[in-house]
């Protein structure tokens, strides 16, 4: 398979008046199309940032980073924005909806960004949403749902565009044992029909369930 996602030498150094920190220390990472990667380590070791850098929501201080053969730097930032809602889906472990939107609605908010009509938008969210399991919950609001249904609309919204990366920041932080199980075997069916996962998480649990880990310490991959 060809690598989708390629870091070479990737350093993020955050400056706050004169005091500077090295959040990644020349960093090399490939990951391969259709690739289930669990990325571990605990809170400030450097796997957020580096979540960052690979969905486009930060930029390395130095080193490259590779999204599909193309350098990300040489790119402007409009293509990068455009990138980021086709190419990327992104679970957060806050799940990140509209309070007083409905799930159909939710879902639909990356194709309004994208320009798609208003009948295709709602077609292709309710088959996202069909696709998690809540085929039932079109019209629902976030605090209808529970902690497990409202993630399983934040995935479906990753997935509306259909996007080659989905993006998984402690996809379960927030949800029950059950509710997390569920969540994580729609992570496997959606890795098995070949999507290529990036997750992040600090439960060892969780993270059996992606086909390869690395380990992340002080911003640095020490196990790999």
């Amino acid at each position: 398979m060809s690598v989708i996602v390629k870091l070479s030498k990737v350093t993020k150094i955050y400056l706050s008046g004169e005091v500077s920190f090295q959040a990644l220390k020349d960093i090399d990472l490939e990951v391969k199309k259709g690739e289930f990667l669990a990325i571990i380590g605990a809170s400030g070791s450097g796997k957020s940032t580096m979540m960052n850098i690979i969905g486009l929501l930060d930029h390395p201080t130095s080193g490259t980073y590779k999204l599909d053969g193309h350098d990300t730097s040489r790119l402007q930032e409009n293509t990068l924005a455009e990138i980021r809602n086709s190419k990327i889906g992104f679970v957060f472990q806050s799940f990140n909806l509209l309070a007083r939107t409905s799930a159909i609605d939710n879902v639909s908010l990356p194709l309004i960004y994208a320009g798609v009509d208003s009948a295709e938008r709602s077609k292709k969210a309710k088959q996202a949403l069909e696709q998690v399991g809540l085929a039932d919950k079109f019209s629902s609001h976030p605090n209808q749902l529970s902690g497990g249904q409202q993630q399983k609309v934040a995935i479906a919204r990753a997935l509306v565009n259909n996007p080659e990366i989905i993006l998984a920041d402690e996809p379960t932080g927030n949800l029950d044992t059950r509710s997390g199980e569920e969540v994580m075997a729609i992570f496997e069916n959606l890795h098995k029909e070949g999507k290529t996962i990036i997750m992040i998480t600090h439960e060892e649990d969780i993270a059996h369930h992606a086909k390869r880990k690395i380990r992340m310490k002080d911003g640095e991959i020490w196990k790999q």
